[in-house]
């Protein structure tokens, strides 16, 4: 055993906090922790040493947060979750959960209402207090909410909310959704387009109907009604193993494909909830490097592992732009392992990812020298001008596709602040990103601290994903029920039966097993 560093997990049977060891063994890295009353839990944390060491070296500590959210002399992570003094990433990406009713029944999702016996749905006034809140944070206000569920589109006042979110000063909203009633309602695309919302993250775990019951037959129309609404779509495949990892090449390339409407993919590597035995665990659990890994066997080698990047690599744009304007910015200080992403080119039916053609680690030990150099005393003005001329250095003019002048959209955005050029790159290239939320057989603290995507609640709490979906009893089956009614309540004020919102696809409820 190659120890890495120590941390604190939590035991899956009792949740109680533990102290556990991240180490290395047979070029792969596991996390233990010994319950006094439940005994040894041995995970698999990262399927690469390699990919773990050269990820960390991107890891970076974020500022956290000036006004906390609790007040506590003593703090114990993940139990005062809210957010507190000792976290360290402020909001990069805020989810509200409309309802958590569902037209789907997938056996891996966190929660739908069937299963937890009571419906949860924020009144309008509640939801805009959550985004009033989010806005509130300092020192960076939070600009960016995911609609999430459930399945946000069974609120039949979902423009509203979208709009509602919007009009609170949020810059970027997307909504998270199966797809189906895009699919089945031509219109709706475009309502939510013309409300604001500026993406849909899309559910999608596969190519054939085997891999994605949930909504294949529905692709080709969301794709389309998308297309015709202006509206961008990010895949959003959960990947588990001997399930669908067969196919996340093949996904890569029908996205590129449909790169028109398609701007990219975020997989991740499925959380596995509930209790499962050691056998369950290894049949399904997959990590960022396997998924990687298979990209580059999938796509033979067209996109490699090194092309993908750590999510705080982005720490020396932060700091530079920092330095440049004298005042703080978005920073995305997750921790190494939560996870990884790179962009893609499509050329001559060929992809090309970004690192082709330019220096991405010279570029970012460049910019974090010469923000050293603004923050010593040097004329932030001559720094700049000197940035400009040598951007050029870190861009193969020769590979770059054609159509693209990367240095002036990084110069535009870096020193201009105009994030109209950023945008078209977004539209010229396919994200591929990797997040991988943790389980309570996974379990590390540290990320948790670390976290950046988080939940608005009505009682004005902001909560880390990886303490309010994974351990539900203290935060969201808690939070949800309080706030939530019966469902037996919910149909009498309604008129409607929760078993009314089940896709039915022929003469079948779609259930996902």
């Amino acid at each position: 055993m190659n120890i890495i560093r120590e941390t604190k997990s939590i035991c899956p049977e009792c949740n109680k906090v533990l102290p556990a060891t991240v180490f290395e063994r047979d070029g792969k890295v596991w996390i233990e922790k010994n319950c006094p009353d439940h005994g040894k839990t041995k995970e698999l944390y990262w399927g690469s040493y390699e990919m773990y060491q050269r990820a960390s070296k991107h890891s970076m500590r974020g500022r956290g947060i000036d006004e906390p959210y609790i007040r506590k002399e003593v703090v114990n992570c993940p139990s005062d979750c809210g957010l507190c003094k000792d976290h360290l990433t402020h909001t990069n990406l805020a989810n509200i959960v409309v309802t958590n009713r569902c037209d789907l029944a997938c056996w891996y999702c966190f929660f739908y209402a069937k299963r937890a016996g009571y419906i949860y749905e924020p009144s309008l006034d509640q939801i805009r207090e959550m985004a009033k809140n989010l806005r509130n944070q300092k020192p960076v206000p939070g600009n960016a909410v995911q609609l999430t569920g459930g399945e946000p589109c069974l609120r039949d006042d979902i423009i509203e909310i979208i709009k509602i979110v919007k009009g609170e000063g949020i810059d970027h909203v997307q909504l998270n959704t199966d797809g189906i009633r895009l699919a089945n309602d031509p219109t709706l695309a475009r309502r939510v387009r013309e409300a604001g919302t500026n993406t849909i993250y899309l559910s999608f775990d596969g190519l054939t109907p085997e891999t994605n019951p949930k909504n294949h037959w529905e692709i080709a129309s969301i794709l389309e009604n998308c297309k015709s609404a202006g509206m961008g779509i990010v895949f959003v495949p959960t990947v588990i193993r001997g399930m669908n990892d067969h196919e996340v090449g093949g996904m890569v390339k029908f996205a590129a494909e449909n790169i028109e409407v398609v701007r990219g993919l975020n997989f991740q590597p499925v959380s596995l909830t509930g209790r499962l035995t050691r056998a369950e665990r290894d049949k399904y659990r997959i990590t960022i490097p396997d998924v990687i890994k298979r990209i580059e066997e999938q796509t033979d080698g067209e996109i490699a592992k090194d092309d993908f990047y750590p999510v705080p690599c982005t720490g020396p744009v932060s700091e530079f732009v920092e330095a440049l304007t004298g005042r703080v910015h978005y920073e995305l200080s997750v921790h190494f392992t939560c996870g990884a992403a790179t962009y893609v080119f499509i050329e001559d039916d060929n992809l090309i990812p970004i690192t082709r053609f330019v220096d991405i680690d010279g570029l970012f030990e460049y910019l974090t020298e010469k923000a050293e150099e603004i923050k010593k005393g040097k004329n932030r003005y001559w720094v700049a001008i000197k940035v400009l001329s040598k951007l050029k250095k870190f861009v193969d003019k020769e590979k770059q596709p054609k159509g693209l002048n990367l240095s002036k959209i990084i110069f535009n955005t870096l020193l201009k602040h105009n994030y109209k050029e950023l945008g078209e790159f977004h539209h010229k290239s396919l994200f591929i990103g990797m997040m991988h939320f943790q389980d309570k057989y996974n379990y590390d603290i540290e990320r948790v601290m670390r976290c950046g995507i988080h939940y608005l609640v009505p009682d004005g709490r902001i909560i880390p994903f990886c303490a309010f979906n994974v351990i539900p009893e203290w935060y969201r089956d808690k939070i949800q029920r309080e706030f939530g009614i019966p469902i037996e309540e919910w149909e009498k004020i309604t008129g409607r039966k929760i078993q009314d919102d089940f896709y039915i696809r022929g003469k079948q409820e779609v259930i996902v097993k």
